[in-house]
């Protein structure tokens, strides 16, 4: 079936059934006079195309979002002039959507139905990637009212409303702002002498981070944010501000021969008095207890409710192994860095830790990503049995554990740089399902997305890992603003990827350059290349191309055509 992006419209008549009731007839003759005089023209008028009729209400597909919210704020305010007593509300989505004989089916339409439901009495209720895309447009000034959670879709949605009314009292779909408990983990502080304990430490603040993550009902930043406060001691009401959390969660580790004592302090970033503090001292093989002991009197103390599945997800750790746990941690930390010759240590440690356990799945995602890494650095002469070696990890990793989204991530990278984007596409949905609370498989998320050809819920994917780690690494950067490009929005793109390349001298500046060519702003697009050829950054066309993996090869066209007019060599 094919599949495109388009903004939808969904539309409804406030209080239709208890107008019928009263006048059946009138009202019918009532609604049907005002589609047919002021819905259908104006939707016309804007290039839009009804596609379902439903009841009182109708689905309406436009180019663009721009044309959808023109459309809609000249419906409203025909009906208000003319002192209709039939009043609407309108909500508008963007997104993919499946295209099946005319009619649509998708995410994108599931989501306008929602915003129409918390949309006020004549009122309109977009989502916050129409916003980006209407906000440089001066249609109306649209009111942002914060995350809502909606029926029937998972995560909480931002919103904007105009006219600046709340939400009316009918509303049937609609529930309170979601207000999650949020908390930071910190790594815990090393009490002993040895750099070997840092690894311990790391190990029991990534392993909590972990386990809080499979938890929906918790928000749990991501640690590589959270990192910045290493060796540190910064109150924690200035961590509750930077990282935008209630709750944060320090300790310390001191290990003498076998004996492990660890102290764990929750407190209140808002007020900055501690809500728990416990002490443990045990033989180092009861890490894991520790690990289980601390997760559950977090999740006492913010008063989170399990249901089962949770319970099972939480509870269950990847090993009960101190040294393939140990092997591990040290491995994944080696891959993370990117470099031929420490990705080569951690594949040795990892496979030393699945000698020791090997129902181990962490140890194999991570294995995984180790293959990927040969392929994609073109660190081996044969990328394809890397890339295979990658999959079948990340198999053997899905199968110990169904429920642990990153070696659906991982399937998806290394379908796509095989060249399936249709798999890639459907495995990222997969990792989507299980990921809600995990910042790094929502950032690979974005990425797969983009390349695949779905850049709105890319954009609106990396979001959500950047509020998950605000303090977050330049590729999540890279990530927005590639979406704001492929969305066709050249100014959001180009204040991304600016700053990213005027505090990364090294980055690569084409899709910069491209977005200046694309927004008519040739001069600065020269300007932009020639600070990046002074910085000592030798750019081709050649070059770049061989680097990209787009599903659409237009994409890259496009943005060679920008490269050429501005004379990069081939």
């Amino acid at each position: 079936m094919e599949r495109k992006f388009a903004a939808i419209m969904a539309i409804d008549v406030v209080g239709y059934s208890a107008m019928m009731a009263d006048d059946e007839i009138g009202t019918l003759h009532a609604v049907k006079a005002q589609r047919r005089t002021v819905v259908e023209p104006t939707i016309a008028e804007n290039g839009g195309r009804i596609f379902k009729l439903i009841g009182d209400g109708m689905l309406v597909e436009f180019p663009s979002a721009v044309s959808a919210v023109k459309s809609a704020l000249s419906v409203q305010n025909i009906i208000v002039e003319a002192q209709d007593p039939i009043r609407l509300r309108i909500g508008i989505s963007m997104g993919d959507v499946i295209v099946d004989n005319g009619d649509l089916y998708g995410h994108g339409v599931n989501i306008a139905a929602r915003l129409e439901a918390i949309a006020g009495i004549g009122g309109i209720c977009v989502s916050d990637v129409v916003h980006q895309q209407i906000r440089l447009h001066a249609l109306a000034c649209f009111t942002e009212t914060g995350d809502v959670q909606v029926k029937n879709i998972d995560t909480p949605m931002r919103v904007w409303h105009w006219p600046d009314t709340p939400p009316s009292e009918d509303a049937q779909d609609t529930v309170p702002k979601v207000e999650k408990p949020s908390i930071a983990v910190l790594s815990f502080e090393n009490l002993a002498s040895s750099a070997e304990q840092d690894i311990l430490c790391e190990g029991i603040a990534e392993e909590i981070v972990t386990a809080l993550s499979k938890i929906e009902r918790i928000a749990v930043m991501d640690p590589a944010s959270t990192r910045v406060y290493r060796n540190k001691v910064p109150d924690v009401r200035d961590i509750g501000r930077e990282q935008n959390v209630r709750y944060v969660l320090k300790g310390s580790v001191r290990k003498q021969g076998e004996r492990l004592r660890v102290i764990a302090q929750l407190a209140d970033a808002k007020s900055g008095q501690t809500i728990f503090s416990e002490r443990y001292s045990r033989q180092i093989e009861d890490i894991f207890d520790i690990q289980d002991e601390i997760t559950r009197e977090i999740v006492s103390s913010l008063q989170v409710h399990l249901t089962d599945g949770e319970q099972a997800r939480l509870w269950a750790s990847g090993t009960r192994d101190l040294e393939a746990w140990e092997r591990c941690i040290r491995g994944a930390e080696l891959i993370d860095n990117h470099v031929k010759e420490d990705t080569d240590k951690g594949r040795w440690l990892l496979q030393e830790a699945l000698e020791i356990d090997p129902s181990y799945a962490v140890a194999w995602c991570k294995l995984g990503w180790a293959h990927w890494s040969d392929a994609r650095h073109n660190w081996t002469s044969d990328p394809m049995t890397s890339l295979a070696e990658a999959f079948r990890a990340a198999e053997q990793a899905r199968e110990i554990d169904p429920s642990f989204a990153e070696p659906f991530a991982l399937m998806a990278m290394s379908a796509m740089q095989g060249g399936d984007f249709a798999a890639a596409s459907d495995y990222i949905d997969e990792a989507l399902e299980r990921a809600s609370g995990q910042s790094f498989v929502l950032a690979i998320a974005s990425m797969v997305l983009a390349l695949c050809g779905r850049p709105i819920d890319a954009l609106d994917t990396i979001r959500k890992a950047m509020q998950l780690c605000p303090i977050y690494p330049d590729w999540y950067r890279m990530n927005l603003g590639r979406n704001h490009f492929l969305i066709r929005d050249f100014d959001a793109a180009i204040k991304e990827l600016g700053e990213l390349c005027s505090s990364r001298p090294d980055f690569s500046p084409i899709l910069l350059l491209a977005a200046y060519c694309e927004a008519g702003r040739r001069e600065d697009a020269i300007a932009c290349l020639r600070r990046a050829q002074a910085d000592g950054q030798s750019l081709s066309i050649g070059g770049w191309v061989r680097n990209q993996a787009f599903s659409d090869p237009s994409i890259v066209d496009g943005v060679v055509v920008h490269l050429r007019d501005l004379g990069l060599p081939d």
